[in-house]
Order: C-alpha cells, then structure tokens, then sequence
C-alpha cells in the first residue's frame, strides 16, 4: 500500500490510523475472549430448576417451532413454562402446550398484543425464585439450565445471558441465516471479552434470559418498564432485553454470560429479506439504550467502563466505516488527472489491494465461525457487503428513532393502547375483587417499599442473616426454616 500511494503518502495516514486502532482493539476482545471462562457446576447447588424455575415465553404466533423449544426447555425440568399470548390465541396454543406437557405449561392472556405486557404478566404469575425469558423457537441443550443458575450462586449476580447460535429454518442456510450467523459469532466473543474485562455486558439477548424474580416483581420496575418512552412520547414495546439490562446496572446487580457449548441455544432468523427488518429495529433500539445508558443514565461509566467504551465506539463506527469507501473512491478519482496536475497513479492497484485488504481482514475476523463451518466462506464478500449497508442502515437508524414498530411481525399494534388496555383491565379486576384503587397497576405509581431490593441492600441482608445464623455458606433453599430471613427475603416480591 505504501508503494501503490507514494504519490501522496500523508492522504492515507489518517485511514491507516482508524485500521490499526480498530484491529488492535479486535485483537484485544479476541485475547479476552480466548482467556473467558464460564461459571463451573457447583457440588451443592443453591438453586435446582425443579423447584426454582419458571419459564416465561411472550409470543403470539407459536407455531410447530414451540414444540420443539418447549421439550428442550423441559428436559431441564424447571418447575413451570409460563405462555402469554393476547387473548384471540388462547385457543391455539393451549392446544399446542396440551401436546407438549399441560401439566407443566400454562397459558396466560392479555387483552392485545405487546410483549412488554406479556413480560409483566407472567411475573407477576410467578411463584419461583428465577425467571428465564425465551423466545419461542429458542432451543436450548440439556445443560443450559444448570449452568445458568451456576452464576446465581454469586448472590450479587442479578441476571444471566448465554452465548447463541442459528438454526436453520430449511435444509439448508439461506445467505441471511449466514449472515445472521456471522454476526452472533462476533458476538460471541464481544460478550465474553466483555464479561472478562469487566463484568459488564451490552444487552443480556432476550432471546434466551435469567433474572432473579425478587427484582421483577419490583413495582417500580414492573411500572416503568411499561411505560417506557423514547423523549417522553414514544411508547417502547420491543427493546425489552435493553430496558432489563440497564435496570440491573442502575440497580448495583452484576450480570455474567455463560459463553460454552454447555448453555449455548439455537435460534431461527428470517431465511429471506426481512432479516434486514430486524436488524433495522434492532438497531434503533442500541441506539436508544446506548445512548441513555452513556448520556442520561450514566451509571456505565463507574460500573463497566469497558462497556461504556465500547458503546462510544459504536456510535461512531458506522463514520470510520465509511471512510474507507469513500478515501478509496477519491483516489480513483484523483487517478483520472494527469500526475503534473495533482492526480495520482495506479487506481486498479489501489482497488484490488483495497479489495485484498477487505477479504483478508474480514475472513479473520469469520475465522472462529468458519473454524465449525467452513462451506461459509463463500459468504465473505456478502458479508463484507453487509457490512459497508449496517453501516448506512445505522445512520438511517439514528434518523428514524422515533418509529417504534415491530417491524416483522403482524398484530403487534399500538402499544399505547395495548397499555391503556391493560390498565383497564386492572381497574376493573380491582373493582370486582373488592382490592383498594391504590394497589399497584400498569399506570400506577410505584408504592413504597419497606423492604431493598437493590443489589447490594439484598446482599447486605443476606450476608448479615448467615452471620446471624452462624452458617458460612449458601444451603438450598428447602433447608432453612420457614421464618429464616433468607426465605423471606426471596419472597418479597411473591408478596407483592
């Protein structure tokens, strides 16, 4: 390159610049990736998913996907499977979960569909100590469960992710399914480097998450995280696992990603063109967290600063992607003038070593995925394609942040209303039941609590309780008395 450019060095410094800074951090999060190691099993283990487990799926079209997701998840024997669906797709699914296990799957409803109404529903429903999210095609292996509560047994550790993979729909991955497969690669090891390094992460997926219960039974989190508005007047329904994980950092939770074949799920994407949809909100909606997290929330910084930096870095990576195009673009041009006038040489050496320099870099960067799937290198340069249109999507994105739409799926109306809805439907439950108006509901502002549940409150609590106790660690939960601290702290939210 340096030979190919000697007419104008200085012109390509600034490009060289942004490549080495952006490979020497790859190279970073890859050396974090590679030296990340996920929580053990542990001998005597706190929580067992038998007794402790409830699954919450929000969906509204389950189809023969469900089947196949739902024995996975019961093969981990957790104690419930929760579905909430609106109120026209009772009929269907209950068929579906009478197939499955009807012992061990219950159908819940709301009045229209929003899956952050769904969400709460099913908490507020739950009567275990955990809660997993899932999504309805996530297909989890038979280990996952055990693993992800490993992590619970820090009591600071709020919620939990795992590492992903694609299924496929068909016989055989469409080049959408490749490049979506690409993409959860790299964020693969994003996740696990940042987990490493800091202990903090970008988003805990929802395709596949666990919380403790005591923190989403909160009725200040059940309250916002339904009235959740983009610059106060855009009501938010998707963007859920973002609102989630920004609670735990805000609330002093740690989170922590089991990153290992033993807890990594499989999961479908759009096999065609509307794959570019979800991207598309799914950008918006990193758009959104990312910059209340940094700007307005700003508890990033002080907990995570890694991830605070790489959220920075994001906001501006779609400019330093388009640098490139554009520099080799003008020298192209700038080859069209004669050298005595100000031109330069060479414009094919410096498209193909542009194009070699491309292929090269982001072939390295597939090579983890490529290592299981090497029939996937012949979606390199779709991929490199891809990349330079996020890069364009995303600035559309940042433009459009006030669209809150789903995007790809139909029935998902208004959320607004779906919310009034539900407050409706509270009222009136309210009234029939003979409870108190100033019970808590959708709309309602959240009481006051006697008893914490941020992190280090709970954590205090418990510490004290076990020295108070004389007990040095953890037992399970069935071996304390009824009236121990421990229990009572665990059920503060059942109480709710």
């Amino acid at each position: 390159m340096l030979y190919l450019t000697s007419d104008d060095f200085p012109i390509f410094v600034p490009f060289g610049v942004i490549g080495f800074y952006r490979y020497l951090w790859y190279l970073i999060r890859l050396a974090a990736s590679f030296t990340y190691r996920p929580v053990p099993l542990p001998e005597n283990p706190t929580y067992i998913a038998s007794e402790d487990v409830t699954i919450i799926v929000p969906t509204i079209d389950a189809g023969d996907e469900f089947k196949e997701a739902a024995q996975s998840w019961l093969v981990g024997k957790p104690k419930e499977i929760i579905i909430v669906t609106e109120e026209k797709m009772l009929g269907p699914l209950q068929d579906l979960a009478n197939q499955v296990d009807p012992e061990r799957i219950r159908v819940l409803t709301v009045p229209f569909a929003n899956k952050r109404l769904q969400m709460c529903h099913g908490i507020k429903n739950t009567t275990t100590d955990i809660i997993v999210f899932a999504d309805d095609d996530a297909i989890w292996p038979p280990t996952l469960l055990p693993y992800v509560l490993a992590c619970f047994e820090d009591q600071k550790v709020g919620g939990v992710g795992t590492s992903q993979r694609v299924q496929s729909v068909g016989e055989k991955m469409t080049v959408w399914e490749v490049l979506a497969a690409f993409r959860l690669t790299i964020r693969n090891i994003e996740i696990s480097a940042s987990t490493h390094i800091d202990g903090g992460i970008p988003c805990l997926s929802g395709r596949t998450a666990a919380y403790r219960t005591v923190i989403l039974k909160d009725p200040e989190f059940l309250h916002g995280f339904t009235h959740d508005y983009w610059l106060g007047k855009y009501q938010l329904n998707s963007g859920d696992d973002k609102y989630l994980t920004r609670w735990m950092v805000s609330h002093g939770w740690s989170t922590y990603v089991q990153c290992c074949p033993e807890a990594e799920l499989l999961s479908t994407m759009k096999p065609n063109w509307r794959f570019l949809k979800q991207v598309l909100r799914w950008t918006r909606n990193t758009w959104r967290s990312d910059m209340r997290s940094l700007f307005m929330e700003r508890h990033i910084w002080t907990s995570h600063p890694y991830v605070a930096f790489t959220m920075v870095d994001k906001l501006f990576n779609p400019f330093t992607l388009l640098v490139g195009p554009c520099l080799v673009g003008y020298l192209v041009y700038k080859s069209t003038i004669p050298v005595e006038k100000g031109g330069y040489h060479l414009p094919w050496n410096i498209l193909l070593s542009y194009a070699v320099w491309l292929t090269a870099t982001r072939t390295g960067k597939l090579l983890p995925h490529l290592w299981h799937r090497p029939q996937d290198i012949v979606y390199v340069p779709a991929f490199i394609v891809f990349g330079y249109y996020f890069a364009i999507m995303k600035l559309y994105a940042l433009c459009t942040l006030h669209e809150t739409g789903w995007g790809t799926r139909a029935g998902i109306g208004d959320a607004g209303a779906a919310t009034a809805a539900a407050e409706a439907e509270q009222r009136n439950n309210e009234k029939l039941d003979g409870l108190s108006p100033t019970r808590f509901s959708p709309s309602s502002p959240a009481p006051e609590r006697d008893l914490p549940t941020s992190a280090e409150a709970i954590y205090n609590a418990r510490t004290r309780a076990e020295q108070q106790a004389g007990r040095g660690q953890m037992r399970r939960r069935g071996e304390f008395d009824d009236n121990s601290s421990d229990n009572l702290e665990m059920q503060v939210g059942y109480a709710r």
